[in-house]
């Protein structure tokens, strides 16, 4: 992993930018939200410690918050991501299990393993944004459509990013 640093490290600027600056501008009547900087959580290598995930997941969602001033929002939903990551990624474990020196990618494990994978992680860091920034139950079904159609578009982003970019 420590030679994959640099990349890691660009990819996590990137996708940063790319939310704060260009996605966060982009809603379609409040219920299409696209978050794809939660690509940098679901890229990391398999090998990645519970604590790194867990400290890479607030330092992502709290770089987010500080832009989009969301006073620990972000963070709290990339935290709970992270400490589901592993019990997710057991859930859709291979029959032969993790190959060494793989990633969690479409060329690695095939296109349904990814879906399947992120679509998970994915809904789950969406139903708890959405319900922490909303905090009222009387808002319920009105959130879960904005988390399941946000969550949507944010997976096809995400699988769209990953079909064409390939490294």
């Amino acid at each position: 992993m420590i030679n994959y640093l640099p990349r890691y490290i660009l990819s996590f600027v990137i996708l940063v930018l790319i939310q704060v600056l260009l996605l966060n501008n982009v809603q379609f009547s409040g219920y299409l939200n696209p978050y794809i900087y939660i690509l940098f959580l679901l890229s990391l290598p398999f090998e990645t410690p519970k604590w790194g995930l867990l400290a890479l997941g607030f330092v992502l969602g709290i770089s987010v918050d500080l832009f989009t001033h969301t006073v620990g929002m972000h963070a709290s939903a990339c935290v709970f991501m992270a400490f589901m990551r592993p019990f997710v990624l057991r859930s859709v474990e291979p029959r032969d299990g993790y190959q060494l020196e793989t990633y969690p990618s479409v060329r690695d494990y095939g296109f349904r393993w990814y879906f399947r994978y992120a679509g998970i992680l994915i809904l789950l860091h969406h139903l708890f944004l959405f319900y922490v920034e909303v905090f009222k139950m009387d808002l319920f079904f009105q959130t879960l459509a904005r988390a399941l159609l946000s969550g949507l578009f944010s997976l096809i982003l995400i699988l769209l990013i990953k079909v064409f970019i390939k490294k």
